[in-house]
């Protein structure tokens, strides 16, 4: 863990090679954040858990100061830019299939292409209600981030943010009771 802290702070004082270093060391981990979100994938996005992790790294390498200060909160961020990237790929899709790109796609898996769509309005769906749930409580945004996708526990958590094992328990049951709602409606 004093590598992550390490490489941490180099990569907050800039340092070109930390973000590289630091992605290499927690690229198991990353990968298993990005299998869970992929979770809901409909198959046509064609997108794999590898894909996920490279366009995170990109786009947190582009950032210009990261703000993580322990491999929690880093951790906790790269899944919410990995959900970012899920959701634009979903977005630009839809987009897509309702004519708003007008380039022809070519795979050369037909099954892909043949997909129903259920998985892109299942990512909707949770990332709508992830950010009504934002409005209402971040906290409770942050730790189903952190317990759901990430795979932190109720203590690992409890320290990112600053507060006991018991509020997180009280925000985790929160958020699912706030989650299972919205998505109902739906």
């Amino acid at each position: 863990m004093g590598d992550v802290t390490v490489l941490l702070n180099a990569a907050r004082q800039g340092e070109p090679l930390a973000m590289g270093h630091l992605f290499d060391l927690l690229y198991p981990e990353l990968q298993r954040i990005a299998h869970a979100r992929l979770r809901w994938q409909d198959d046509r996005l064609l997108m794999d858990t590898g894909m996920l992790v490279h366009e995170a790294f990109l786009r947190l390498h582009s950032k210009e100061r990261l703000e993580a200060q322990d491999r929690g909160h880093f951790l906790a961020y790269a899944a919410q830019v990995m959900r970012s990237v899920v959701v634009d790929t979903v977005r630009q899709h839809s987009a897509q299939r309702r004519g708003g790109g007008l380039a022809a796609r070519v795979t050369l898996n037909t099954e892909a292409m043949n997909a129903l769509p259920q998985g892109e309005d299942e990512i909707l769906g949770v990332h709508e209600a992830l950010e009504a749930l934002g409005e209402i409580d971040p906290r409770l945004v942050q730790v189903v981030e952190m317990r759901y996708f990430v795979g932190l526990s109720n203590q690992e958590i409890a320290d990112a943010l600053g507060v006991t094992t018991k509020t997180v328990v009280r925000d985790w049951n929160k958020a699912r009771t706030f989650l299972s709602m919205a998505l109902r409606k739906d």
